[in-house]
């Protein structure tokens, strides 16, 4: 199946560049068409993608009716999901290394591929698990297919693109979350190891992880010079599993307190630099956030159509619930929302793919994709009334999912103090006296 993706997009690409009111655009001079399962039917000349990208999307499409959207109730109701199998099946398709390197088993093509596939993966009916693929694809592998040694990425990369293990990121900590820089846990060098000590909090696929990348102190230096993200096997001694946290939403997700006890890895394991690690972590932010949100298009759009179904169908005083101007006309806008939102993602991947900064426009997307979920979710539940409370409702599962997406990848606070950075308002803080 891999082979047949590589196949089917390693024609040339004819691309024009439009800039249109200062935006980047990608446009293909061949003509779109719409393909039969993928929930992006309604792709254009106009928009980010081409056929190849539609067909990529198909394929994901077929994979997911077929062997994931059958088993989400079943997984949904043992709050996991078989982590290692899905990934095997992705990982045989193709999916998991669309855009890293060959050489290690990807497909070595650009971020609008590898969106494309995340934007897909949206269509799967339980929020928890393209997240903990996101996890693989988007946060704990780019930096080590970027900055790590040939040896790191055939020990590690490969077998992550090939969904033989599945993998981790290691940032938050009890006393720190958002604040990066404040981080404890502690990797000292000896005798040719790091000997790691400290915990870290709300882990995606911590418990069911063949690996983490780490990111941890490795000097008494500046904050923002003194990180290093480290590849740490969880079969390692020392390393603890503490406990999967109960959460109110993202069941079928696993989410690991861990701790490392004098955990020994070689210095090899590094990921590129000593003390590069926060610059690293940074980037893979970046990733991460524009993952987190263009996953969301498809399932908002799809609390939009279900609701619209329902609201046609069921009656209330003497006519369908759709016919009050009140519904319909939220509904046109919750769209309409949705559209910006996804204009503002396209043009971010855009930029991304020319080589910009695009800090500024992912905290963005990603402030706006929590905040809309939360909107649409909550307003589509409300004219499903008594029904969109019980667990029969897709709507129910989505308005308890979605509710961390203002919260984890970075806190909505933490998005509105970036872009207040990159407007030139944020007020300094206060030096400190020693």
């Amino acid at each position: 199946m891999a082979s047949r993706l590589a196949a089917l997009i390693s024609k040339p690409q004819r691309w024009r560049v439009c800039r249109l009111a200062g935006t980047v655009r990608y446009r293909s001079t061949k003509q779109s068409v719409a393909t039969g399962g993928s929930s992006q039917s309604d792709c254009t000349e106009d928009g980010l993608f081409t056929e190849e990208h539609l067909q990529l999307r198909s394929s994901l499409n077929k994979l997911i009716e077929k062997e994931i959207n059958p088993y989400v109730d079943e997984w949904e109701e043992a709050k996991s999901f078989p982590a290692h199998e899905v990934f095997k099946k992705l990982g045989n398709a193709g999916f998991l290394g669309v855009d890293k390197p060959t050489e290690y088993g990807g497909l070595g093509l650009d971020m609008t591929y590898s969106m494309a596939v995340t934007e897909e993966l949206g269509s799967i009916n339980s929020a928890g698990v393209p997240g903990a693929i996101g996890v693989q694809t988007d946060m704990a592998t780019p930096a080590l297919a970027k900055y790590g040694s040939d040896e790191l990425k055939r020990q590690f990369l490969e077998p992550s693109i090939k969904g033989d293990v599945v993998s981790c990121i290691g940032i938050s900590e009890p006393s720190s979350a958002s604040d990066v820089t404040s981080i404890q846990t502690k990797a000292v060098k000896k005798n040719g190891d790091y000997i790691i000590n400290g915990s870290k909090l709300w882990i995606t696929n911590g418990m069911k992880a063949d690996w983490i990348c780490l990111l941890v102190n490795t000097s008494q230096g500046e904050a923002h010079q003194n990180k290093s993200l480290i590849c740490v096997p969880m079969d390692t001694k020392g390393v603890i599993r503490a406990r999967n946290i109960d959460k109110i939403g993202l069941w079928t997700q696993e989410t690991a307190e861990l701790f490392f006890e004098d955990v020994r890895v070689p210095q090899k394991y590094l990921i590129g630099e000593e003390g590069m690690g926060f610059n690293y972590q940074m980037m893979q932010f970046q990733q991460g956030r524009l993952s987190i949100a263009i996953s969301l298009l498809v399932p908002l759009q799809k609390c939009i159509r279900e609701t619209a179904k329902y609201t046609s169908e069921r009656k209330a005083f003497g006519q369908p619930i759709l016919n009050n101007q009140s519904v319909h006309f939220r509904l046109a806008e919750l769209e309409t929302e949705i559209e910006l939102l996804r204009s503002l993602h396209y043009r971010c991947i855009a930029m991304f793919v020319q080589g910009h900064d695009v800090t500024k426009f992912a905290s963005m997307g990603k402030l706006k994709a929590g905040r809309l979920a939360r909107e649409v979710t909550d307003s589509c539940l409300q004219f499903w009334g008594g029904m969109g409370f019980t667990s029969e409702a897709l709507i129910s599962r989505f308005y308890r999912d979605f509710r961390l997406l203002s919260i984890g990848g970075g806190a909505d606070e933490v998005m509105l103090s970036i872009i207040c950075k990159y407007m030139n308002i944020l007020p300094k803080m206060p030096i400190k006296k020693k």
